[in-house]
């Protein structure tokens, strides 16, 4: 008998302290069997289970959310912070992180353009935050490092998964996505509805509850592969057992499900509307949290059952509950056709089933308790109490929470329309906001506006404006131009080899000692027991294309001159202009590339794309020289520039139109305007670039070689979001690259990046990046490869 009474919950005790609802619950960490919760009161706050293990105390209130706090989650313990810390996400659109003892915020991550709604924590200081902006962000201790976007709704629900740089995002497109490094890998479809809660159950298999009232368990590689039924309103959250597959959920059916074995094997009826979240703590307990602002905890342990008193006082507040019949959660409700109360003399089939029966005129509701053997009221079912619409914030708007959606009947033929209105919000500014959006006559404002009163019965809350900063240059950036200038001599540049002839430079080049060049191969490599010094990285220049053979590229200009149309032809003089570009940027005449013969290329490199790559390669030639590098890339018109550079890395056009267009963005960084250039533009040119993955052995090495001239710019400065960037490309270009040229190239780049800079080791950790390189440790020849792979290796 002990046996069956253990294996029901029970309550174990209620927690009083915030002033409304409950949004949000973690396990913590520090002390050892406490939890955090946060509501819509403005505070999160820090639970630690009494010396007699009976119940749980404050011990302390955090506040730093100008607007409602909707999720927390624990950052786990570093060496700087040995207890964890707590982040809580608010619809002040900010996320506050505090230390485990203090009750004012360490710092305050902004960012995010509306409610942030959910939070995980990832190893190595990560942070992933999911927001009504349609938006998740990827932050490292107080800086945003990557936004995930390709949902088109909120995103309700986010986790990051055991592996490493594998994350989830779930959101009211009714979607799930997966992430790895950055960038979307698959998104998983089934949910008839807003997606509210995730949960991780193993490295390849996860949970997810929707306002479908389902829970599905999905495979990693996009497969359902079960759903569950039992909740008859909105899920709102789920959290796992831990060491098991076995859940629990709870929803806006007043319940708390636990399941077992793929089967509901218990449903909990609070006193409360909605059920909003839920944790499991260690030692099995469940906490959960919902809108009347209690938070309580259940438990099968007998020895932590609340009081015969206690119990009694939850079931009569229970009982006392009044249950409305519009949410459907007990089905049609004919009161005619009910039974009285001999029909409570049956016993129940199942844990959980509830029976209504009519005593009085009254309609009352009944929930079976398998573990008790007795039908325990569960409250009144009332008339069309307007429940629902209290100030719980559940009504759904384009996927968004608003205290009330009202819909208003402009006149009497047109169409009506949605007003989502929150009580925080200004009336005025909304009638005029929904005015605009709807296209609507301005002179309505007043009506809408008294409308938008009269129905609210005046409830406003003062809001305080939430400041907004600029989340990429937080203070303590690190300011560009303020690197240090010393560059020495390598003992010999592997990017190289011997005696390459420098555009510009005179001929007193040192040869490399001992005929080790790594990247021309020249002389045998001689293996001797010396400790091999890193000569790879960080690269302190940009790698760039030089290898010319004017004679042909002008051979080849001409032969397809011939075929160009009249708008298109270049004539004789034009010819020779070009000819004079070359031999003036490549070194073989003294002279400056004139005004004229630049704007001759100009012409040449807006030819259709099946004959333009001569003209291509002329510009990769003559970029690289100072007077060329500036006119294409300072402030005129760089902008069309470029956008003609990323026209011809669309993959469905001509390769060679891709790897030329390629290495003039790799030639580009080898002046100052051209660093500007690449450094301004970076966003757009690494998103058009990654594209270009699925090309040829040449096609990656520029990719490679344009990942490694960033990696210097961005060594330079210091630049962690670039750095971000950067790091998400090379760890998608790996996954696909075979040439061992580009992966040496790759290599460089990411020890470039690293150097020096703990966030960028910690962050290439996060991204998995250190399990994909391994595998380059014991590449034979070339050797440069393994020597590279191992520095970076030893970095990480």
């Amino acid at each position: 008998i002990m046996e069956s009474e253990g294996s029901a919950y029970r309550l174990c005790c209620s927690l009083v302290g915030h002033e409304q609802d409950v949004r949000g619950l973690t396990c913590g960490i520090f002390p050892s069997g406490s939890f955090v919760s946060v509501s819509r009161d403005r505070t999160a706050r820090l639970w630690a289970p009494d010396s007699l293990n009976r119940g749980f105390t404050e011990m302390h209130c955090m506040s730093g959310h100008s607007n409602f706090v909707s999720c927390v989650c624990i950052i786990p313990p570093s060496d700087l912070y040995p207890r964890g810390l707590i982040a809580t996400g608010g619809n002040d659109h900010n996320i506050c992180v505090f230390t485990v003892d203090s009750s004012a915020p360490l710092y305050i991550l902004k960012g995010h353009k509306n409610t942030v709604c959910s939070l995980s924590s990832g190893k190595f200081g990560t942070l992933l935050s999911g927001s009504w902006d349609t938006t998740a962000k990827v932050w490292l201790n107080d800086r945003c490092m990557m936004t995930l976007q390709d949902h088109t709704a909120a995103i309700w629900a986010v986790k990051i998964l055991p592996e490493q740089g594998l994350m989830l995002t779930g959101s009211a497109d009714k979607t799930i996505k997966l992430w790895k490094a950055g960038r979307c890998e698959r998104t998983f479809t089934g949910h008839e509805d807003c997606v509210r809660g995730l949960a991780i159950l193993s490295e390849m298999e996860f949970l997810s509850c929707a306002n479908d009232a389902s829970v599905r368990r999905w495979h990693i590689s996009g497969k359902c592969l079960q759903v569950y039924y039992g909740h008859t309103n909105y899920i709102y959250s789920i959290s796992v057992f831990p060491q098991c597959k076995d859940f629990v959920t709870t929803g806006e059916d007043r319940s708390l499900r636990i399941w077992r074995q793929g089967a509901c094997a218990q449903t909990i009826r609070l006193p409360a509307q909605s059920v909003w979240c839920c944790c499991v703590l260690d030692n099995g307990d469940i906490v959960v949290g919902a809108s009347d602002g209690i938070v309580r905890v259940f438990t099968e342990s007998l020895e932590r059952t609340a009081s015969a008193e206690e119990i009694q006082a939850f079931e009569n507040e229970l009982s006392q509950a009044s249950i409305d019949p519009k949410t459907g959660d007990l089905g049609d409700i004919n009161a005619d056709d009910l039974p009285g109360r001999e029909h409570l003399k049956d016993p129940g089939t199942r844990d959980g089933q509830t029976r209504l029966i009519k005593d009085n005129g009254k309609v009352e509701a009944y929930q079976w308790s398998v573990s008790e053997g007795r039908w325990i009221k569960i409250g009144d079912v009332v008339g069309s109490s307007g429940a629902t619409q209290q100030t719980s914030g559940k009504v759904l708007f384009e996927g968004k929470e608003y205290d009330y959606v009202f819909t208003i009947d402009v006149n009497e033929s047109g169409p009506s329309y949605k007003l989502p209105y929150n009580i925080t919000d200004d009336p005025w500014l909304t009638a005029y906001n929904f005015l605009q959006k709807n296209d609507l006559n301005p002179m309505f404002l007043d009506q809408v506006a008294k409308f938008i009163m009269d129905n609210t019965k005046g409830q406003t809350l003062l809001s305080t404006s939430a400041e907004f900063s600029d989340p990429f240059t937080g203070a303590g950036r690190y300011v560009p131009g303020s690197s240090s200038g010393s560059s020495t001599i390598p003992a010999a540049d592997p990017f190289t080899g011997a005696g390459r002839y420098v555009p510009g430079s005179a001929s007193n080049a040192v040869a490399p000692v001992g005929g080790v060049d790594p990247y021309a191969g020249m002389g045998a490599y001689e293996s001797a027991a010396v400790k091999v010094e890193n000569i790879y990285f960080p690269k302190k220049d940009a790698v760039t294309f030089d290898q010319a053979n004017p004679t042909q590229i002008l051979g080849k200009l001409k032969e397809l001159n011939g075929s160009a149309t009249e708008e298109h032809k270049l004539t004789e003089d034009d010819l020779i202009m070009l000819e004079k570009l070359l031999s003036a940027t490549c070194n073989t005449s003294a002279e400056t590339p004139t005004a004229q013969q630049l704007q001759t290329l100009r012409r040449a490199i807006n030819w259709p794309e099946d004959i333009v790559f001569p003209a291509l390669d002329i510009l990769r030639l003559s970029v690289r020289h100072p007077t060329v590098n500036e006119n294409f890339c300072s402030e005129k018109d760089h902008v069309e520039f470029i956008v003609l550079l990323l026209k011809f890395l669309n993959p469905k056009g001509k390769q060679a139109n891709q790897l030329l267009a390629l290495r003039v963005l790799c030639n580009c960084f080898v002046s100052q305007p051209g660093q500007k250039l690449m450094m301004e533009q970076r966003d757009e040119i690494m998103t058009q670039a990654i594209e270009t993955k699925l090309g040829n052995k040449n096609i990656h090495i520029a990719l490679a070689t344009l990942m490694l001239n960033y990696a210097v710019c961005l060594h330079k400065v210091n630049n962690i979001e670039g750095k971000a960037q950067c790091l998400s490309v090379i760890s998608t270009v790996m996954e696909v690259v075979q040439d061992l040229e580009a992966i040496f190239r790759l290599l460089v780049a990411l020890g470039t990046l690293i150097s020096d800079d703990t966030n960028a080791v910690q962050l290439s950790k996060s991204l998995g990046i250190d399990s994909q390189i391994k595998k380059y440790a014991s590449v034979s020849e070339p050797a440069k490869v393994k020597e590279c792979c191992k520095f970076v290796l030893n970095l990480l």
